[in-house]
């Protein structure tokens, strides 16, 4: 017999008034409440009582979002006084794309009728504050149906879709997993192109993952566990998190898709502990999998140290499963995490860029300027540029170039005027020969970087027409003074 939602009435032998469940959650939730799910399963028994009842978390087995997402069909069957939900206002995720938000539906109580496969259920979902439970508020879904496979068979298929990622990254953060579509867009834009490392460096980096996650037939006749961990070290600003978002997306590409997991922190209601072994158990489900800890000399602290060198390194397998941490200080990672085989295998060392991986920053900028018409950056400008940027680190570089570009754009005519490097100001020795002025603004390195300057100037002249080059050595000036700053109060 087809059932529709006429079928589904009360056939007890006292008659219930009608929906008596939503009758009794109100009720319940008007008093001081201990148990929500105690109260409507018994009203769901009284009214159904030939229907088989299924009680299942929305967190772990969301059957409305399966339902939105078209894989069955779902409409409410209560009517407007029964129900309880709320319409909240969500902001759009960004304004730049003109969006104004949306009025959400968040369902709080609510009967529906959900047909899957050609079979019909009825699905209560109710949100219940329960004093025994010190985690607040959670979402029960209860499913009634006369056969208890056809719901099973549901809940299985709602199940690995819940579990499953749809155009998402598993993000770790205030002790929970989460599913982030922001940080899955972000990702796809990202391309090793726009990545600039030693040629070899990279490819290695490559290599090294895409062996790994293509070689668990060699591992397992090797007798050796399918796990593996690296670092990537050095001062900030070098590569170090664009190159894990140019691995993300890489993989995400791959005929079988690697899904990644990453920690945000390991700060929780439940301790830093809980949180390693929620990342861990997740990790170990989801793998083959690309597991990223991001600033991992803050997250692994000394207090959860011996925790976390156990999940990686335990009695636990962690087959499938590649690590990567990354750190601007080496030096504050415990040995045991740093120098231990088998933990963290291999090491990447993102230094400051050399002169010729400076130069080749410059001639990734030369290239995304190409179709400008409005800034002239001739090839002589790359290497001229890598040899008065000596310490730069690639954010130092960026901040050159996009603090340049903007000061043009704000000249109207794309007049740069010529300022003596040691003063900052505008006279007629500028440029010309050492500044006969007091210097307002010096720092330690000034005269010898000038120095640098002024022999590049020399070499070719006709270099100092351009704007673009007048404007970067200003902004290179400012960000010396700046990173001297720096340099100064980490040796204090």
């Amino acid at each position: 017999m087809r059932m529709t939602a006429g079928n589904y009435t009360s056939r007890s032998k006292a008659p219930s008034p009608h929906n008596q469940p939503s009758r009794e959650f109100f009720k319940h939730s008007s008093a001081q409440r201990i148990n929500t799910n105690a109260i409507i399963v018994e009203a769901l028994r009284t009214e159904y009582p030939q229907l088989h009842l299924s009680i299942h978390p929305a967190y772990a087995n969301d059957l409305l979002g399966f339902a939105a997402a078209g894989h069955a069909g779902i409409s409410p069957i209560d009517n407007e006084k029964d129900r309880l939900t709320w319409r909240p206002y969500v902001p759009p995720a960004t304004r730049l794309d003109g969006g104004r938000g949306i009025i959400a539906s968040e369902v709080k109580f609510g009967k529906f009728l959900l047909d899957w496969h050609g079979k019909e259920y009825i699905l209560y979902v109710v949100e219940g504050s329960d004093g025994t439970l010190f985690y607040g508020n959670q979402v029960l879904q209860y499913v009634l149906s006369p056969s208890v496979e056809a719901t099973d068979q549901l809940l299985l298929e709602a199940g690995v879709w819940s579990n499953e990622l749809h155009n998402e990254v598993w993000v770790f953060d205030g002790g929970y997993w989460q599913k982030s579509y922001e940080l899955w867009e972000a990702v796809q834009k990202a391309s090793w192109d726009d990545v600039i490392l030693d040629k070899s460096m990279k490819d290695a980096i490559i290599a090294d993952v895409d062996t790994f996650f293509d070689s668990r037939d060699t591992y397992e006749k090797l007798k050796v566990p399918w796990k593996r961990g690296i670092i990537y070290y050095g001062p900030p600003g070098n590569g170090k998190t664009i190159s894990i978002k140019a691995m993300m997306s890489a993989l995400y590409k791959r005929k079988d898709p690697i899904p990644t997991l990453y920690v945000k922190s390991l700060a929780s209601w439940a301790g830093p502990e809980y949180s390693i072994n929620e990342i861990f158990t997740l990790a170990r489900r989801t793998a083959p999998c690309y597991l990223v800890f991001e600033d991992l000399d803050s997250l692994v602290t000394d207090e959860v140290r011996s925790y976390f060198l156990n999940a990686v390194d335990g009695i636990q397998k962690n087959d499938g499963i590649l690590m990567v941490g990354s750190t601007n200080h080496l030096d504050r990672l415990d040995p045991g995490i740093a120098k231990r085989p088998s933990r963290f295998d291999r090491k990447y060392n993102f230094a400051n860029p050399n002169q010729q991986e400076r130069e080749l920053y410059m001639k990734y900028w030369q290239g995304k300027l190409d179709d400008n018409k409005d800034i002239e950056f001739p090839d002589k400008l790359c290497p001229a540029v890598a040899k008065i940027t000596n310490g730069f680190s690639f954010a130092y570089l960026q901040e050159a170039m996009v603090g340049s570009l903007l000061a043009l754009a704000r000249e109207k005519d794309g007049f740069a005027e010529r300022l003596c490097l040691e003063c900052m100001e505008a006279h007629e020795k500028a440029g010309s020969g050492s500044c006969d002025r007091e210097g307002k603004r010096v720092f330690k390195g000034l005269y010898d970087w000038v120095w640098i300057v002024r022999r590049v100037d020399e070499e070719d002249p006709d270099l100092d027409n351009n704007v673009l080059w007048r404007e970067i050595k200003k902004q290179v000036r400012i960000l010396r003074e700046e990173l001297g700053k720096v340099e100064g109060q980490n040796k204090a």
